[in-house]
């Protein structure tokens, strides 16, 4: 469970409470998401790579193929479980560990890139800093990959995100536009920022998919009572049928920061 006081005012958060609707539905990044990463050389042939706050392991997993020796932490045991799981189903040999990312200790020189997906923002960033550094070889690259729909250009994830906050006025997800990824300070003295590029993504959905995309975020399934999320469901449920085709698309902007070690 994670208590932040910057994060949904307080409101506690565990994202092993919607491992599940996790693993099912937030393996959404599209093809151009991971062929940017893999066009800067990261993530592929040979290298080790280190996911920090892994989830279900969607990074790892997708990029596997490509031939990188993949590790993934992430604070909470549910998560890992199930990203566990998923790896071994598809046969993938990926290190899976249950850790919080200030906690690690790998050693020095360990890997040449470190990712972290969706998750930066709950790091204590002058703790993580130093360490990365450490752990990463001379030169080696630290990766922030961040993706949020619009609310204000796409219809659709404005209804959503408007009935989030009917169950969870805390939630401070909301109102996302496009803006580079914010590098915490903190990494200035032990990185150099390579690029920082923000682009539009065209997400797919159907209305089962987008409604458990949605019921897997922060602020409905890793934080609500099941009697609540069980509510929201149907509403949103009842929201997509009246307001959403089958099939459609929901806009989304995607953001790549890639910071060099200084070492």
């Amino acid at each position: 469970m994670i208590i932040d006081k910057g994060i949904d005012g307080g409101k506690a958060f565990d994202w092993g409470k919607t491992s599940s609707d996790y693993a099912k539905y937030r393996d959404i990044y599209p093809q151009e998401f991971y062929q940017r990463i893999l066009d800067e050389g990261l993530c592929r042939d040979g290298q080790k790579v280190l996911d920090i706050g892994t989830g279900t392991g969607v990074l790892p997993r997708c990029l596997y193929s490509y031939g990188a020796e993949f590790t993934g932490t992430d604070i909470s045991e549910n998560q890992i479980e199930t990203a566990k799981r998923l790896a071994a189903e598809a046969d993938m040999d990926i290190r899976f560990m249950s850790i919080g990312a200030e906690d690690m200790d790998f050693p020095e020189n360990s890997f040449d890139v470190i990712t972290a997906c969706q998750c930066y923002f709950y790091f204590n960033h002058e703790t993580l800093a130093p360490m990365l550094s450490r752990i990463l070889k001379p030169s080696g690259r630290f990766v922030i990959l961040y993706m949020a729909w619009l609310p204000f250009e796409d219809r659709i994830a404005g209804e959503s995100e408007r009935l989030v906050l009917k169950y969870n006025p805390s939630w401070s997800g909301c109102g996302e536009t496009r803006h580079p990824i914010a590098v915490p300070k903190a990494y200035g003295e032990y990185f150099e920022l390579e690029k920082n590029e923000v682009f539009d993504l065209q997400v797919p959905f159907t209305r089962e998919s987008w409604n458990g995309r949605i019921r897997a975020c922060r602020g409905i399934g890793a934080s609500l009572s099941r009697e609540e999320v069980e509510a929201f469901n149907l509403e949103h449920r009842q929201m997509l049928e009246a307001e959403a085709p089958e099939h459609f698309n929901v806009l989304h902007y995607a953001g790549m920061a890639i910071l060099r070690n200084r070492k």
